[in-house]
């Protein structure tokens, strides 16, 4: 489905099934953000809003966290998409889950500041909490925010993970409030549009979940 422009989402809606949304930046190059699990990667080849996405088409894929549901397709795309990650979450799945979990190497890891792919400028953010080194990616031009599991429509992250941290996560949400956003992209159920509904929806996650993030 087209979000907005250039901006396309995949979203996740099978409940049996674990999987996280996906979502592109159609630029110059080819951004997909979270691929999600590699055996549902045949959703990227159909037609969102009449955009045909072959998967050699993909330039970059960015994970914003460490967790198989978020990472794990980037083993199906071509050895010619630049593949990138925080460093710790990287290394958490390694020392966890073995040195073929994640394949191939990250072409470089994403770390806190500005980033350009093709003609396509990202803002890379340090919000751990979830996961030990969770990012989000805030995207100026759209002034769309992609939180991973850091924040849903109405809900959180969980902390009770290995890495996870309450009071982390608190801080990271309260950064991410402090953005000017348009759209608040989830890595789990539905897209927040509008920076009203998101300006809301940070004010109930404040009022609703603070108190129980230690």
């Amino acid at each position: 489905m087209i979000v907005t422009g250039n901006l396309y989402a995949f979203l996740w809606n099978d409940l049996r099934r674990n999987n996280c949304n996906a979502y592109l930046i159609d630029g110059s190059k080819r951004i997909l953000i979270d691929p999600g699990f590699g055996e549902f990667m045949a959703r990227l080849k159909t037609e969102p809003g009449g955009l045909s996405l072959p998967l050699e088409s993909i330039d970059a894929a960015l994970i914003t966290h460490g967790h198989p549901d978020h990472f794990d397709g980037v083993n199906g795309l071509p050895k010619t998409t630049v593949f990138a990650i925080a460093e710790d979450d990287y290394q958490m799945v390694r020392n966890a889950m073995g040195p073929s979990a994640l394949a191939p190497e990250p072409a470089f890891f994403l770390v806190e500041g500005d980033l350009a792919i093709g003609d396509t400028e990202l803002r890379i953010i340090s919000t751990p909490g979830h996961s030990p080194a969770s990012v989000s990616i805030y995207w100026p031009a759209r002034k769309a925010l992609f939180t991973g599991d850091v924040i849903f429509c109405q809900s959180i992250g969980r902390t009770d993970l290995f890495g996870g941290n309450g009071k982390l996560l608190k801080e990271s949400i309260k950064r991410l409030a402090a953005l000017d956003v348009e759209y608040l992209l989830p890595g789990h159920g539905e897209i927040i549009r509008g920076a009203e509904a998101v300006r809301q929806n940070f004010s109930f996650i404040e009022s609703s979940w603070f108190d129980y993030l230690r």
